[in-house]
């Protein structure tokens, strides 16, 4: 039964409420799940078509909603319960295709729900459907799809960033209240940036990364993209904490993930202005980070200038690694367990077989470039190294806290905003795609926990495209991180 206040409440209004606003609106029964849920319906079938952020749109939606208004009914619905969510295509939802954007597992039916999504299904969360991503996570602009790109709702002609371009554009287009993605080297975040929404890269193990198929096993998390830091912040409650089925989750009851009485007090953030300004960074960008930086120190916090040494490594040296795991991880598919089979005159062809056509171009440069550099003779020239800096550049940001006593660390999510379809090709230049990770792999290699907040626009061919900033934080204070970007969200508004 439709419970909708049609003069208070129209569709569009709707998809505009917070978590809260919509959580105390039918705690009041001023509308129902089942009309928060068929708003955002609506917006799917007209907007999805063009921007291409959804794969699948599941059809049990409705039926999920109500589920959540007897919750509401029961008297036991949390901040989650009917709220509308996006689920990045590469994370579990039992009975429902979980395809990685890959041809490889396009008929794949997930077996069994993801930690994330039980814990989201037990609060009644509403799961609209399975949004596009570059193929097994591997891209920067959610192009590497097997089925498609989408489309930046800011400026259809350009990219929403990558991996986790789908859910993000989801979010931006109101065409989800929040979703989930997953980050390996800036795969929320990044698009987070492109898209002018909210993204965190939760410190490594604050959330369970089973049920989330394997990229970049020592990288991979799983992180909340929300219109807003409320909306970030209460899907990332609702996901995190231990979990058995996970040996390297934190125990959050501990009080581990927390930024504790500190984060009230001002900050003293860190700037490795000797990292940033450099050929390859828009000057637009640029500008716009000085002035973010100003406006909180504006706020009291104190700005402080920092080095870190290595800084400059990280990029080749999370690449190497992200190369040689994506080889192992990926070696199951074989077309002999599961997913995609192509038969051949022997079993040589059909490995050969099946995998040079279920895997994109992109997939198999990165199993190419792994094996070659996990083969002897190249082991300890390249893989062991890149391990032996990945310690050194981690041990950089443990100076940074404990010598300098910096709180957190701050620099632009992207060297600059989104660009063209078709613009930057993995094909021809396959670097000038994965610079544009220069200032997210770091967090990656080091586990720490990175937020991107919107900081503002600029103009590009009559268009305003997004910014963000990424705030980067202590080991488990993934809240502080929260904090401050509240207070950049509201120079903002």
């Amino acid at each position: 039964m439709n419970t909708l206040n049609t003069k208070k409440y129209t569709n569009e209004k709707l998809r505009s409420l917070k978590i809260r606003e919509a959580h105390e609106a039918m705690l009041k029964g001023e509308f129902s799940a089942c009309d928060l849920a068929s708003a955002y319906l609506e917006l799917i079938q007209k907007e999805n078509p063009e921007i291409h952020a959804y794969l699948e749109v599941y059809t049990d939606v409705i039926e999920q909603a109500k589920v959540a208004d007897l919750i509401f009914k029961e008297g036991k619905a949390t901040l989650m319960t009917g709220i509308p969510v996006g689920i990045k295509d590469n994370i579990l939802v039992n009975g429902h295709i979980a395809s990685s954007g890959s041809k490889m597992l396009q008929n794949y039916v997930a077996p069994y729900d993801a930690t994330a999504i039980a814990r989201l299904r037990a609060q009644g969360a509403v799961f609209l459907g399975r949004t596009n991503m570059d193929e097994f996570a591997m891209g920067g602009s959610t192009e590497k799809s097997a089925y498609g790109p989408t489309k930046n709702p800011h400026d259809t002609s350009r990219v929403p960033g990558g991996t986790s371009g789908g859910s993000a554009a989801a979010v931006s287009m109101h065409g989800a209240h929040v979703a989930l993605g997953s980050d390996t080297g800036g795969s929320v975040r990044q698009p987070a940036s492109f898209c002018g929404v909210v993204g965190l890269k939760p410190t490594y193990g604050a959330v369970s990364r089973f049920g989330l198929m394997a990229a970049v096993s020592s990288f991979d998390q799983i992180g909340p993209i929300g219109r807003n830091i409320d909306d970030a912040r209460i899907l990332f409650d609702a996901i995190r904490g231990k979990d058995v089925n996970d040996g390297t989750t934190i125990d959050i009851e501990s009080g581990v993930v927390s930024g504790g009485k500190e984060s009230s007090a001002k900050k003293v953030i860190g700037v490795p202005w000797h990292f940033l300004g450099g050929e390859g960074m828009d000057p637009r960008v640029y500008e716009n980070f000085k002035e973010t930086v100003e406006k909180l120190r504006s706020l009291g916090h104190e700005i402080k200038e920092i080095k870190l040494p290595h800084i400059s490594y990280a990029l080749p040296v999370y690449y190497i690694l992200n190369f040689a795991e994506v080889s192992s991880n990926l070696a199951r598919y074989d077309g002999v367990k599961y997913g995609f089979f192509k038969e051949g005159k022997n079993l040589a062809e059909d490995y050969a077989l099946t995998r040079g056509e279920g895997f994109g171009r992109e997939a198999r440069r990165r199993i190419l470039l792994g094996a070659y550099v996990l083969s002897s003779g190249y082991y300890d020239a390249y893989y062991n190294k890149a391990n032996a800096l990945r310690k050194v550049i981690t041990e950089d940001f443990i100076s940074v806290w404990e010598n300098d006593g910096v709180d957190l660390v701050i620099t632009p999510t992207t060297p600059a905003p989104a660009w063209k379809l078709g613009e930057k090709s993995v094909a021809s230049d396959p670097m000038a795609m994965y610079l544009a990770d220069i200032f997210t792999v770091t967090p990656s290699l080091t586990g720490l926990p990175a937020l991107s907040v919107p900081c503002g626009t600029v103009n590009v061919e009559d268009k305003k495209l997004p910014l963000g900033v990424q705030l980067v934080g202590k080991h488990g204070f993934d809240h502080m991180l929260f904090d401050i970007g509240q207070e950049i969200e509201n120079f903002q508004a």
